[in-house]
């Protein structure tokens, strides 16, 4: 394994060395697998050229009587390892004068056995090769898979602010894509092309010293036909790579938002839109194949042109005989043996392509990967399991880049108490409890938990303690049971039922087609607002938080569901710490106490009627609603 690696370092051509490695890690985590794989190719690569030097008996017989034939003695094996070879050829060839001259037809049969024999073990050995490279490859796009969504599931929020989600959806499909294909191309760049090359340089070698050295005119101007082709075809690919993360955003947003472009007959706009970014998606994959696919064409031309020099040049050493004991079957041979070493050469070349269009792909999964996380769990966090005083809000300050959105927050919550946000839009409340759950992390100040700084706790126990119920329920395409007991590999049912009828759902779970086994769609949509939100309250319920966190929980439902909900809701406060986020203040004139913010400040605390009393924010904010 060190020796390849320090092959690694003296690869040649277009491909940028790092990706070359980064491929070779990730192939041989599997170690097995990929040596099986070099193996097989290395076998395919010998007997495919067996396959073909097996054929010189045959051209022998047909171009050569037996009496021309010089006499061979018995061969006699030395018992050295190189003389091992040696001793194969000459016993072969001994064996095929005896034939050859007791009986032309015998002879003509074993070669044509032998002949099908190496095509049938090169063949097994291809085979064998795909058969392990199959494996091997779809579990290097597995292991790239799982490490981009584990690493999805951890950046913060503020990265999905600044990146789309159909680019990260092109990321784990299209360059994932590019990866799997780079395996194969690896492991042939690596270990199967050159080798075949270099097994077919020296058979040319033997066979014929000049006319090798006319065919190995082809392998500088190959390499420069590659280097040119390679960079420009980075270029294109990397192009065309980020223009799928395009398309895949386009789809995305138009299938999340089919209801909106329906309704406002926005068909014809959308479809303009995406028609456009498809047709340069389309110019610019068709720019990047042709590219791709240019390189073994150039190759196999002038690997062509090179081919009728040596016939030219090798049919006027044997006519003119001076060929240095080079015979017409010989020559034959020469030339079949050549035809195969531009299989490899056109190998490389389509390796190097695939290659460089994969080095443009991790680039794009490594900026995921290496992304920086920010939301970063200390190594001797602190576990914690309750809340047995308050919450704090020390001092605490925080923007999104230049914009600030919190400023100089004071606030103290004691256990079992309740607490309403209000103020208008963009005010800061609910990136105040973003600050609470450590989906952002506070710029200055603190954020305390029983006067623990959030930041030193460990972030699953920190939002264990924490249910949140939020305006717009997200649920997904599995199972009632699944989505209450969300995050639970093993969930216990009674739990199950007892939250549904706390979160006043149990009635209408039961009247689905499958009860709690009912799949309810994709993010719920087989189910009304007010349906949804109960079983966001059921699965808050069912987590038992000694936090909870409401944000606009009744906000958009109907005047029934939202009385159901918020009896619902009314239920679970009790006994638990609570921050309610609303605009409808109908909701929160009953909460311990108010806080109200003005552009990332709070400008006023109190309870319902201390506030009205102020006749200030609040008050304005009461009369606008009709609230006294």
């Amino acid at each position: 394994m060190l020796l390849i690696e320090k092959q690694l370092d003296k690869c040649i051509f277009a491909v940028k060395l790092n990706a070359l490695k980064q491929i070779y890690r990730y192939t041989f985590r599997y170690k097995g697998v990929a040596l099986l794989v070099v193996l097989c190719n290395l076998l395919f690569v010998i007997f495919n050229l067996l396959s073909l030097v097996l054929f010189i008996p045959i051209l022998q017989l047909i171009f050569r009587k037996p009496e021309e034939i010089a006499r061979i003695s018995s061969p006699i094996w030395d018992h050295s390892f190189g003389g091992l070879f040696v001793y194969i050829k000459d016993w072969y060839n001994f064996t095929m004068y005896e034939l050859v001259s007791d009986s032309p037809k015998s002879a003509l049969l074993f070669v044509c056995l032998t002949v099908m024999l190496a095509f049938l073990f090169k063949n097994i050995f291809r085979y064998g090769a795909v058969w392990f490279q199959s494996q091997l490859r779809m579990a290097v796009v597995r292991d790239v898979r799982d490490k981009l969504f584990e690493k999805i599931l951890v950046l913060p929020l503020s990265y999905y602010s600044n990146e789309r989600k159909g680019d990260l959806m092109a990321r784990m499909n299209s360059d994932v894509g590019e990866v799997e294909v780079a395996v194969v191309s690896m492991l042939e760049l690596l270990f199967r092309e050159p080798i075949a090359v270099a097994i077919n340089i020296v058979s040319l070698v033997y066979l014929s010293p000049e006319l090798t050295l006319i065919s190995l005119f082809l392998l500088p101007i190959s390499a420069f036909v590659i280097s040119r082709i390679g960079k420009s075809l980075k270029r294109t690919a990397k192009a065309g790579q980020e223009q799928t993360g395009l398309l895949f955003s386009a789809m995305e947003e138009a299938l999340s938002g089919i209801r909106i472009i329906k309704a406002f007959n926005a068909n014809g706009f959308i479809l303009k839109g995406f028609k456009k970014i498809n047709l340069t998606h389309q110019k610019l994959i068709t720019k990047t194949f042709r590219k791709k696919d240019l390189s073994p064409l150039l190759n196999e031309t002038l690997g062509a042109m090179v081919m009728l020099l040596l016939v030219w040049f090798g049919g006027n050493l044997i006519l003119d005989q001076k060929g240095n004991g080079l015979t017409g079957e010989v020559f034959m041979t020469f030339i079949i043996v050549f035809s195969q070493l531009l299989r490899p050469i056109q190998g490389v070349s389509s390796s190097i392509a695939n290659m460089t269009k994969a080095n443009v792909s991790l680039e794009r999964i490594n900026n995921i990967l290496e992304e920086d996380e920010r939301i970063i769990e200390k190594p001797n966090s602190i576990v914690i399991k309750d809340l047995n005083d308050s919450v704090e809000f020390n001092n605490v300050s925080f923007g999104y880049g230049q914009e600030v959105v919190l400023n100089s927050i004071n606030l103290s919550v004691k256990k079992g108490s309740s607490v309403a946000l209000v103020g208008e839009s963009g005010s800061g409340k609910s990136t105040m409890m973003d600050l609470l759950t450590r989906f952002y992390d506070v710029e200055s100040g603190e954020v305390l938990i029983d006067g623990i700084n959030v930041k030193d706790l460990a972030i699953k126990s920190l939002r264990s303690l924490i249910g949140i119920v939020s305006q717009e329920s997200i649920l997904f395409n599995t199972s009632v049971t699944e989505n209450i007991a969300f995050g639970d590999e093993n969930p216990s049912i009674e739990k199950v039922i007892e939250a549904s009828k706390t979160a006043n759902a149990y009635d209408f779970i039961m009247g689905l087609e499958n009860g709690f086994d009912t799949v309810i769609g994709e993010r719920g949509n087989k189910l009304s607002g007010g349906q949804k939100q109960r079983l966001s309250i059921a699965r808050a319920i069912y987590l038992d938080p000694q936090i909870l966190i409401l944000d606009e929980a009744t906000s958009a439902l109907d005047t029934e569901s939202e009385q159901l909900v918020q009896s619902a809701l009314e239920r679970i406060m009790l006994g638990k710490t609570t921050f309610i986020i609303a605009h409808r203040l109908s909701t929160i004139i009953n909460a311990e106490q108010i806080i109200v913010l003005s552009k990332g400040t709070i400008v006023e605390k109190g309870n319902h009627q201390d506030l009205l009393k102020l006749d200030g924010f609040y008050s304005k904010f009461c009369a606008l609603q009709g609230i006294n």
